[in-house]
């Protein structure tokens, strides 16, 4: 495993796992190392000396700390010395592993051996042009970065969408940094985007992207910086990939999520007629060596090594049915990742038609909750995972209940049932599932609307919250299939439990809504399920506004829904506002979803009439 700290909940983020992940900082660092004389010593103040030299490796010869409590510790391979014995440890380097070190260099200089020289992360610092704060680098705006799957390769384009929401927290020019790593971990390109102000939409597409560089077929990742921002260090988007010839193969999926993970969840075992593949993306500067990455069916504990190295930044391909012959759907697969990639694509092919979808981290620091089962009446049902339910006349609705902590042995669950204005119309136990029991659901209570997954402990069985599933829609006529999978919550509750229910502006109560809803095009028109689901009674309906934002982020329209209280709409752009409106507000264009009287979840997609669709969970900011 690669021995990073990438995430910390509490403090929202690692920004020092950011600050030495990026590109620009592995190059500076290599430059840095380049400089460095033998022997050389590492005085690690702030403990990150272990992820530096996983993430690049050299050689060092001593480790120092100040902390008594932590000399004799292993650091970075080394035994830790006390930093009162560097006057005497013969090094000719001391780097110091810190970013803002000026301080820091003077307050050693006394303690450095005769002759020795000093060098600190600061010379691995971005450039300040590429700084939304200046006045303090580890500030976790600096570094709003993400990932994002990225192909063409003259059959499938991608087409990433979003909007400037930075403005809307008063963030002033705001551009990109983007540089695109090609499938061998080469640098293809690197420029800068200026986007739109005051919440304009953008987009970037392969197709334009290929053609402005003159680039060949790939399939690799884009990373984007985001520059002058406010409020928000996540990139978020919805990346749709499709068929460049305007084939039936059509998929949406969600932002890469910015942190590695030791595990992930969620992949789907082929079908006897199924192709699944996995696309590992490498996000760091070093190789992921042979034997690193393993796959493996959930809860077996038998793991299958993969036998090859994957090179900084590359991304490769790799046969899920081939490494685990005989793992077959409704089982599922669990990615040993060791901490190597953020949150990968798979893509299923069957019948020429392609669909990709995203896995999601599985945690390794949740522990059951013993409160969960004795939850106060107060917030009703709890935690709820609503889904929708499309038109069953077209479609089948699918539903796979997913281990999602390492510490999960078991999933005690039913399924709840409503229609479209909120009255629940079936409820069945599924069972205390055991960790490594697969099974798909296919929902046949009702013509369309939602259901929902919510914990029931009849038979015993542990919770933590962290309650996922898989949820995949099949065409009935076409064949084409769309899946998207995401977890639990308490929602819409005048009572709190823990950091739940989520999404108040201000303290509770008062939940509020703010979602992104892309238009589409006049051949794939853009679509959203919105739920209103409900632990407890909340407002007999929603509020719901549909704004629709052109490109430059202007309000052209709006227009109002109301939905039951659990129960559920489905929205079309081109309905609510007609064919005119939306040719006005572009192709960049976007509905913003806003509710201030509930928390509402919802699921966007497009859908064109070669019986294509997509669908995936939407984002909010």
């Amino acid at each position: 495993m690669l021995n990073i700290k990438t995430f910390d909940a509490q403090a929202g983020g690692n920004v020092i796992y950011k600050a030495l992940a990026h590109p620009l900082a592995g190059e500076a660092i290599q430059r840095l190392y380049t400089g460095m004389t033998a022997p050389v010593a590492v005085y690690d103040p702030g403990g990150i000396a272990d992820a530096l030299l996983a993430l690049y490796p050299r050689d060092v010869d001593m480790v120092f700390v100040h902390d008594v409590s932590l000399v004799g510790q292993l650091r970075a391979g080394h035994t830790a010395r006390a930093l009162s014995e560097l006057p005497g440890s013969g090094a000719r380097t001391v780097l110091i592993a810190a970013f803002d070190a000026e301080r820091t260099v003077a307050r050693i200089r006394p303690l450095l051996p005769v002759g020795a020289s000093v060098v600190t992360l600061d010379e691995a610092r971005l450039p300040d042009a590429m700084l939304s704060v200046r006045s303090r680098y580890l500030d976790k705006l600096n570094f709003a970065t993400n990932f994002v799957f990225f192909r063409d390769d003259d059959r499938m384009a991608t087409r990433l969408i979003s909007a400037n929401y930075w403005a809307n927290h008063g963030a002033g020019a705001v551009r990109l940094w983007i540089r695109l790593f090609g499938g061998g971990g080469e640098t293809l390109a690197t420029w800068e985007e200026t986007l739109p102000e005051n919440g304009g939409g953008f987009a970037i597409d392969s197709r334009a992207v290929r053609a402005r560089f003159g680039l060949p077929p790939f399939a690799g990742q884009l990373l984007l910086h985001a520059i002058g921002v406010a409020g928000h260090d996540i990139v978020k988007y919805a990346l749709d990939t499709y068929a460049t010839d305007d084939g039936p193969s059509l998929s949406c999926t969600h932002d890469a999520n910015a942190w590695p993970s030791d595990r992930f969840a969620g992949l789907p075992a082929p079908r006897a007629d199924e192709t699944v593949t996995l696309w590992l993306q490498n996000s760091h500067a070093v190789p992921i060596p042979s034997g690193s990455v393993a796959l493996d069916r959930m809860g077996a504990e038998r793991p299958v090594l993969l036998d090859r190295e994957v090179g900084p930044f590359a991304t490769v391909a790799i046969d899920v049915g081939a490494m685990l012959p005989g793992v077959m759907w409704p089982e599922q697969i669990e990615l040993r990742a060791g901490r190597h990639v953020v949150r990968p694509r798979y893509e299923v092919t069957r019948a020429g038609r392609t669909r990709i979808a995203h896995v999601n981290v599985e945690r390794d620091n949740l522990r059951p909750d013993p409160g969960i089962a004795t939850l106060s009446p107060l917030l009703g049902r709890g935690y709820l995972l609503p889904f929708p339910i499309l038109d069953r006349a077209r479609f089948r609705s699918i539903v796979q209940p997913t281990p999602m902590a390492t510490t999960q042995a078991d999933l005690p669950i039913r399924l709840d049932v409503f229609d479209a204005e909120g009255q629940r119309v079936a409820r069945r136990f599924l069972g205390c599932l055991p960790r490594d029991r697969s099974i798909a659901v296919e929902i046949e209570d009702v013509a369309s609307g939602h259901a929902e997954l919510v914990y029931d402990f009849r038979d015993g069985g542990a919770a933590d919250g962290w309650l996922h599933a898989l949820f995949r829609y099949e065409d009935r006529q076409s064949g084409h299939v769309a899946e998207s999978s995401f977890g639990a919550h308490i929602f819409n509750t005048a009572m709190t439990y823990r950091d739940e229910p989520q999404s108040y502006n201000g303290p509770p109560p008062g939940l509020t809504t703010t979602l992104f809803l892309k238009l589409g095009d006049a051949t794939r028109r853009g679509f959203a399920v919105l739920i209103y689901p409900a632990s407890a009674a909340w407002h007999s309906r929603s509020v719901t506004e549909l704004r629709l934002h052109d490109g430059a982020g202007r309000t052209i329209a709006t227009e109002t829904v109301r939905i039951a209280c659990s129960g559920s709409v489905m929205v079309w752009p081109h309905e609510v506002f007609g064919a005119a409106t939306l040719t006005e507000a572009g192709p960049n264009g976007y509905v913003l979803v806003r509710d201030v009287t509930c928390r509402l979840f919802g699921y966007h997609g497009l859908m064109d009439d070669a019986g294509g669709f997509s669908l995936d969970h939407m984002f909010g900011f």
